[in-house]
């Protein structure tokens, strides 16, 4: 592995940016209300704190700008960034490049949670998103105490096995309490197939500050995955603690994971979408993985938001739906020109 693929270009961030501009006010820019795009521009230039304009906007569009789209966009470049980074980071944890942030059963942890808030309290009630996050993480803390019964050592194959068998138990339970419950299961699949509603800036505060912790933690640790990637034997011959890394990253990449899945839903593919593509672009360096992956992650889904808000128009679809129809023939591109097999 060459150490110029370990850094970071400055050509790919700055495209990687550019995308994310274009993606945030295309976001911005396209919706039902039928605003004109350049008084949308102005509103947005009008926000900023060093310039004053007059965007030509009544209140109640204002409002609509201010309130409703800009918030839907922010929480959906948090979210996209979220998945991918953390997709890239478990990727480079279990040295698997078709790893994703749902492996260790974040998915059917959060699943039940949320099954069981929506059931007990209601899709609308705040305990929603606080059941998914407990249940996302309780769902990784069990595979983790499953692997260390099963194993001693936590190895990725071990912790990968854990994984499946906490995920499965969890469907079922979900599974179970859905059939008793029949007249809930609309609201739950709703919740299951993702959505990126929001009523103002509360679901991007709640959201904000584990993506910034957690991204920063993975970033530190961008360097040591690229040791592991050694193998665990020469990271250790290295100094590096894998069972460590291994620790500390999955921590970070399960608390980002479930904040995200907590304001937002199941939404797939977009961690191993993003991540797959920008090492195929830019090399297996995860110093430039993690970074771009971010980026990616973030325009990805406020596209993938806008095609939600408008193939249906005025409905919407779902933005898992949206997502899943990218990434299906995105693995079906993967199997076909794949010349071996990626070994865990």
């Amino acid at each position: 592995m060459k150490g110029g693929l370990l850094r970071l270009r400055p050509t790919h961030l700055m495209v990687g940016l550019a995308a994310l501009a274009g993606a945030l006010l295309l976001g911005v820019m396209v919706g039902p209300a039928g605003l004109s795009p350049g008084a949308v521009l102005l509103e947005i230039v009008d926000a900023l704190p060093v310039l004053e304009v007059d965007s030509g906007l009544g209140d109640r569009a204002a409002v609509i700008v201010s309130e409703i789209r800009l918030p839907r966009v922010v929480l959906g470049a948090l979210v996209g960034g979220t998945l991918s980074m953390a997709g890239a980071a478990y990727q480079g944890v279990f040295r698997n490049p078709l790893a994703d942030p749902y492996l260790l059963g974040v998915a059917a942890g959060a699943g039940l949670g949320a099954t069981l808030a929506i059931v007990g309290a209601g899709s609308g009630s705040s305990l929603v998103p606080v059941a998914a996050f407990g249940g996302a993480v309780l769902a990784v803390a069990a595979a983790y105490g499953l692997g260390a019964a099963a194993g001693g050592r936590r190895t990725g194959v071990t912790l990968l096995l854990a994984g499946v068998a906490v995920a499965a138990v969890l469907t079922a339970a979900q599974t179970f309490v859905q059939q008793q419950n029949a007249d809930s299961i609309r609201e739950v699949y709703s919740w299951i197939l993702g959505r990126l509603g929001t009523t103002g800036w509360d679901e991007v505060r709640m959201l904000a500050p584990y993506a910034v912790v957690s991204g920063a933690v993975i970033l530190l640790h961008a360097r040591l995955l690229d040791v592991l990637a050694l193998g665990e034997e020469e990271a250790g011959a290295l100094g590096v603690d894998p069972a460590r890394v291994r620790a500390t990253v999955v921590l970070a990449a399960t608390l980002a994971t479930a904040a995200a899945v907590s304001v937002s839903g199941l939404i797939g593919f977009v961690g191993i979408v993003v991540p797959h593509t920008v090492r195929l672009m830019t090399g297996p360096g995860y110093r430039s993985i993690i970074p771009l992956s971010m980026v990616g992650g973030a325009a990805f889904l406020v596209i993938a938001d806008v095609a939600a808000r408008t193939v249906a128009s005025p409905a919407e679809v779902p933005i898992g739906v949206v997502t899943a129809f990218v990434g299906g023939p995105f693995f079906v591109a993967v199997l076909r020109s794949s010349r071996r097999v990626v070994a865990l």
